[in-house]
């Protein structure tokens, strides 16, 4: 998976991640014409009702699994599908089906269902079919009680019209690949590499990568709000769906009604501003880990300085990238598999202690746990299958961002990249080409989100996130526009907040139960 993830809390995040990509060839714009608007939805669509019924356990496109278990008040999954338009701008031809998953509202005596509250985990490319139910056990319950809990996949992930590129062997060898070339000759593999994958991505889904961006898919949260009969959109958006909802804001800011964002995406950033800023808060998250390494009783290396921690895991990526690790799988662990798996486990503290684990492990010449937590990020199965996660993700960010970037481009960035961080900097620096050769082209530098006029949004940063760093939350916020943005702040680590810090977590629940808004500028400890 490209270096630039997202998504929501560990436990998610080893199930699914993001990436902010951009690339292509083909001058396309799937929103031409915004400013008027795309035609009206035809009531066909808007006025129809989603037939639920029991869930079966997830797809291998979405990442697999047990089915949905009930919620500890009893409450059963039930799943269904939306028809939505595949081109808003001919919203009466063909249409696609988005897959939907949802809880009924159990209101106590004397309390009323609020309605829908819609959730979006992160990526773009994860699965909320999948995701909701793993989240909503330990997570959602108060909120349960007043809505209907309802999540997706969006356009393009999963089984809403999945893109798929490559198959399970083609898929292994495209992750396990070096992703740092060194010389002319591993530039031009990788940039081969890149434009091939594009092809097999173009083969196998062309008809809907042109439709699956992020201005594509607030719509499809327009009408699932009005298939749910709800009067407003009351929403939770966390990493990539902070952006989502951020857009929907943009687009439909009288419908707005309880949106909640955590780990903010920076709205004002480009591809290689967000890259440069990920190289910073992945460096900023190492530091804190070995920080923390140092001063338990088993590290992966001695004394209590971080800078000798850090030091021999450039060596070991150095390593990697001449000689693999052996494992116990069929598999062996390559520098790109080992980046990956360092990377996942600095997405909150319930990881390091894994992290420390697979690094120790790795230092005896065994890369078993790292490759296992690349699998994870990846959304690899034991039967060695893959969701589409990668391929979705791949799709919708080309689809969202205009800039394209080359060789030439990275060599010109790479002292800036090396400079923010000396493990991942060289990675994400590469990953500016994602999409090179990409057959759709994006739909603008920057996401827009201005809100004026919209009911009160919050907006949480986190401190410590290395994924969508605390920038970003103020930078949303900003941009919704005054009296829209309400920015929270949660001194600490990890990606993600609610569930993890009690003060903010009161204060989420207080505004979607109670529509309390907190004081804009709150920081919880």
């Amino acid at each position: 998976m490209s270096p630039h993830h997202r998504s929501s809390r560990t436990a998610v995040a080893l199930a699914s991640l993001a990436v902010l990509a951009a690339a292509g060839t083909m001058a396309c714009d799937p929103d031409a014409g915004e400013a008027s608007g795309p035609p009206p939805v035809p009531r066909t669509l808007t006025e129809q009702k989603p037939h639920w019924t029991a869930c079966s356990a997830p797809s291998t496109a979405q990442g697999g699994g047990d089915k949905p278990e009930k919620l500890p008040d009893g409450t059963t999954w039930q799943c269904g599908t939306v028809k939505v338009p595949l081109d808003y701008a001919n919203p009466g031809g063909k249409t696609i089906d988005l897959a939907l998953i949802r809880a009924k509202a159990a209101p106590a005596p004397g309390k009323k269902r609020i309605g829908s509250l819609l959730f979006n985990f992160g990526g773009p490319g994860g699965s909320g079919v999948s995701t909701l139910p793993l989240m909503a056990g330990d997570d959602y319950m108060k909120l349960h009680k007043r809505y209907d809990l309802v999540s997706f996949d969006p356009r393009g992930v999963g089984d809403s019209a999945g893109v798929r590129c490559l198959d399970t062997k083609a898929m292994d060898a495209r992750l396990a690949a070096d992703s740092t070339p060194d010389h002319a000759a591993e530039e031009k593999t990788y940039t081969r590499g890149a434009r091939a994958y594009a092809g097999f991505c173009e083969s196998n889904s062309g008809a809907v990568l042109e439709h699956v961006g992020t201005q594509q898919a607030a719509r499809d949260l327009e009408l699932m709000r009005q298939v749910l009969g709800d009067a407003k959109l009351n929403y939770f958006g966390i990493s990539y769906g902070t952006q989502l909802g951020g857009v929907y804001a943009h687009l439909f800011p009288e419908n707005v009604g309880r949106l909640v964002f955590d780990a903010v995406v920076d709205p004002t950033e480009n591809v290689l501003t967000s890259g440069l800023g990920q190289a910073k808060g992945f460096q900023g998250a190492l530091r804190n880990f070995l920080k923390d390494c140092a001063k338990q009783d088993s590290c992966f290396f001695e004394g209590d300085d971080p800078a000798q921690g850090e030091k021999e895991i450039v060596e070991l990526i150095e390593r990697l990238d001449k000689r693999p690790l052996p494992t116990d799988f069929e598999r062996p662990l390559t520098q790109s598999l080992a980046l990956n798996g360092i990377a996942v486990a600095l997405y909150d503290k319930e990881g390091w202690l894994l992290l420390r684990a697979a690094l120790g492990e790795a230092e005896t010449g065994n890369g078993s746990t790292l490759l296992v937590l690349s699998d994870a990020l990846n959304q690899r199965a034991e039967d060695g299958k893959y969701s589409n996660i990668n391929a979705a993700n791949t799709a919708v960010n080309c689809a969202d961002y205009k800039d394209r970037y080359t060789a030439a481009d990275v060599h010109r960035h790479l002292p800036e990249f090396r400079k923010a961080s000396g493990v991942f900097g060289d990675w994400m620096a590469w990953g500016l080409l994602q999409c090179t050769g990409w057959p759709v082209g994006g739909h603008a530098p920057t996401v827009d989100v201005t809100a004026d006029g919209s009911d009160p949004v919050l907006v949480i940063g986190n401190t410590g996130d290395p994924a969508t760093p605390y920038e970003g939350a103020e930078r949303m916020a900003d941009e919704l526009g005054e009296g829209v943005g309400v920015r929270l702040t949660v001194d600490g680590e990890g990606h993600g907040t609610y569930g993890v810090n009690d003060c903010l977590t009161g204060l989420v629940d207080r505004y979607l139960l109670d529509g309390a808004v907190p004081k804009n500028g709150t920081t919880c400890l």
